[in-house]
């Protein structure tokens, strides 16, 4: 089981089901695990008896796998406490609003898809690909972007079934939904009200306020029609 508060993550106790090679399996856990461009939660992993060992970074897996310094203070069944690098999390968490907020725009304003991105604690990148690329104009785009982001827009979080996914007018990025077993009837949607909806298991603000305002890097041509467009926080 995973929930995961998009800033300021508080630590949560759990037990330990099961240790692996370098990691742990929890019964329970809050942390992010890498996927969708956004990396893993670290942080540290306390035991019930006073002993701490580095979480590394947080990976996916049929159980969430949890990277630690030293497996061999952990047993079975033990209670152990976990507390996540609030500002790694809080800067992941910024950034990738920001992404959809960056992905909705550049397709409002050019038609361009976003066809890939990563997301960084400093800076982020994302993948347009457009029918022509002369259009891009990063100046047009960050200014569109910080208009978004100074606009106190509320960020809500759905869990909504595949068809009402699918047949929702505004809904965008729905091209991946194939790939999802059938057996996952729910799926997490993420709004910018007015600006951005999609399927999104990435952690995210509660409003558009929380996030600084973003300034262009610069961009690197990537083949035919497609940019990756790079920005950080000013």
């Amino acid at each position: 089981m995973s929930r995961h508060p998009g800033t300021n993550p508080p630590s949560f106790t759990t037990k330990v089901v099961a240790t692996q090679q370098d990691s742990l399996l929890l019964e329970e856990t809050h942390c992010y695990p890498r996927g969708g461009g956004q990396p893993g939660d670290a942080g540290t992993i306390y035991t019930n008896d006073g002993k701490s060992t580095p979480l590394n970074e947080v990976l996916p897996g049929e159980m969430i796998i949890h990277p630690v310094g030293n497996t061999e203070i952990f047993r079975q069944g033990q209670e152990v406490t976990c507390e996540i690098d609030s500002a790694r999390r809080n800067g992941h968490t910024m950034m990738h609003s920001a992404q959809h907020i960056f992905s909705a725009l550049a397709e409002d304003l050019w038609g361009s898809e976003t066809v890939g991105n990563q997301i960084g604690a400093e800076y982020s990148r994302v993948d347009l690909l457009f029918e022509d690329k002369e259009v891009f104009n990063p100046d047009q785009l960050i200014e569109s972007v910080n208009s978004v982001l100074s606009a106190n827009i509320p960020v809500n979080v759905h869990e909504w079934d595949r068809e009402k996914i699918l047949g929702h007018e505004q809904m965008r990025h729905t091209k991946f939904m194939h790939r999802i077993p059938q057996s996952i009837t729910h799926l997490r949607v993420v709004e910018v009200e007015g600006v951005d909806l999609c399927p999104c298991a990435g952690t995210h603000v509660s409003n558009t306020s929380q996030i600084p305002k973003v300034k262009y890097i610069g961009k690197k041509n990537k083949g035919k029609g497609r940019l990756r467009v790079s920005y950080e926080f000013e």
